[in-house]
């Protein structure tokens, strides 16, 4: 008894020693982070939105004031105005910005591309979960692989989709697989792009959500009666609530800060329904001597998301959370 008494402390001082060579570098920087102060967290997001910050406070100032000096100097000559967001809505001339008409190109193209995914990301999500047919498992597999196909590489041959058809030469014969449907250079072709490249997204997402939810409701609702589509309408879309909200939320802010595939199907010519994101690429002019514009225009177009953002905040953790526990 007197042995192990006087060799426990040393015991201990020997478990410690190999606990920290066992620690991971993964480990022991989680514990450096954790160690950070939150002040010091708090400083690092404020350095963070200085930019976003000093976008807003330029979009105020005067044009003169924008290109000689820098936004901080605000504070001591607080001089204010909103001709920057007059001449952004203008549309007084042929070039004016009009950014009016390109915010309803993006609404009209945004709202189709998010609220159709969703709609029937539900369907085939609640089927996949909770409908038993042949051929199911396979089905979603493929689904999901989807998710590995590159917008990048797939732009270019849904143009010419679009633009010509698809059509294939057999024996002299020529066979229309896809017909010509005159999308070239309208919003439908744009939206229509974002729906097929949000379906496979949106039904994994809601498929996991929906999968969790108790059989036993699923179970007491068919011994009452009900069909799929009375237990889709009045069981599933109430419960899913939180995941559709997180979905909206990556599917619009997704397509409302798009690019690549508005600029590819509509150009930057003005006679097409381009949103805002192309016109901003052009609003500070050839040389880049209208850059005061592009700020106002730019916060204009960051509104939207974050007015969204907020609205569904609630909803949000808790759709990211959405089928990552069971039972």
């Amino acid at each position: 008894m007197t042995d192990i008494a006087v060799t426990t402390p040393e015991v201990a001082r020997t478990l410690r020693v190999e606990q920290r060579r066992n620690v991971g570098l993964g480990a022991r920087l989680h514990g450096a982070l954790s160690a950070v102060p939150t002040a010091v967290l708090w400083l690092l997001v404020l350095l963070w939105s200085l930019p976003t910050i000093g976008m807003l406070v330029s979009s105020f100032r005067a044009e003169q004031a924008v290109k000689t000096t820098g936004w901080w100097t605000v504070v001591s000559d607080p001089q204010l105005t909103l001709d920057n967001y007059r001449a952004v809505f203008s549309s007084s001339t042929q070039d004016a910005p009009n950014m009016w008409e390109h915010f309803a190109n993006s609404i009209a193209i945004t709202v189709p591309a998010t609220v159709i995914p969703i709609a029937f990301a539900a369907f085939a999500a609640y089927a996949f979960a909770w409908m038993d047919f042949k051929g199911r498992h396979w089905l979603f597999i493929g689904v999901v692989a989807l998710l590995a196909v590159p917008l990048q590489m797939s732009l270019i041959p849904l143009l010419r989709l679009v633009t010509d058809g698809a059509h294939l030469s057999v024996l002299g014969e020529t066979i229309t697989v896809f017909p010509y449907l005159h999308l070239n250079g309208t919003a439908t072709a744009v939206w229509l792009t974002h729906i097929g490249f949000g379906l496979p997204l949106a039904i994994f997402l809601l498929h996991n959500y929906i999968s969790s939810l108790p059989g036993d409701l699923f179970e007491a609702a068919r011994i009452d009666g009900a069909d799929h589509p009375t237990i889709f309408w009045r069981l599933v879309v109430p419960l899913s609530v939180p995941a559709l909200a997180a979905f909206a939320i990556f599917q619009f802010l997704w397509v409302w800060n798009d690019y690549l595939v508005a600029v590819t199907f509509l150009g930057s010519e003005s006679t097409k329904p381009i949103p805002m994101t192309v016109r901003l690429a052009t609003l500070s002019g050839g040389r880049g001597e209208d850059w005061h514009l592009l700020t106002a225009g730019a916060f204009v177009s960051m509104a939207v998301p974050l007015v969204v953002f907020f609205a569904l905040q609630r909803y949000f953790v808790r759709g990211l959370l959405a089928g990552s526990v069971k039972g």
